[in-house]
């Protein structure tokens, strides 16, 4: 049973691209899991890639992967560093937030008592460097 929707970034520069492979090899190869940890990946131009397999639990969220979908938007970083520093920030396109919003609707027509949450409500990070609860808190 899904209990929650988790919302994280990539915590990548803005406007950077990156594909779904990537951060499959990101967590595959960089930290030995079976495979990309979010099931859902949604690109700068709005297009939303599958990631692990639904009926697989998650790997996004320590402590909360059990009865949820991660999903990822590309971004959440300023462009460049600031003294060396990567600044979060909300990043999202106008697409990308165009194709978030229709893919929570889904996921809560098909989990209707799910919460739409923030990876920073389960960790010490900015991520997703919005807030997902209040943003959407209508659904």
């Amino acid at each position: 049973d899904i209990n929650k929707i988790i919302i994280h970034c990539s915590a990548t520069p803005e406007g950077k691209e990156v594909s779904v492979d990537t951060i499959r090899g990101w967590h595959v190869n960089g930290r030995g899991w079976s495979d990309i940890g979010y099931h859902f990946v949604v690109q700068l131009d709005g297009s939303i890639n599958y990631g692990r397999d639904l009926d697989r639990s998650g790997a996004h969220t320590k402590g909360h992967n059990k009865g949820s979908i991660g999903i990822c938007y590309i971004g959440g970083v300023e462009e460049k560093q600031v003294d060396g520093k990567w600044i979060a920030k909300d990043t999202r396109t106008p697409e990308q937030k165009e194709a978030l919003l229709d893919l929570l609707k889904m996921l809560k027509r098909l989990h209707p008592e799910a919460t739409i949450n923030g990876h920073r409500e389960y960790a010490a990070n900015a991520c997703p460097c919005f807030d997902a609860n209040k943003e959407y808190k209508l659904l």
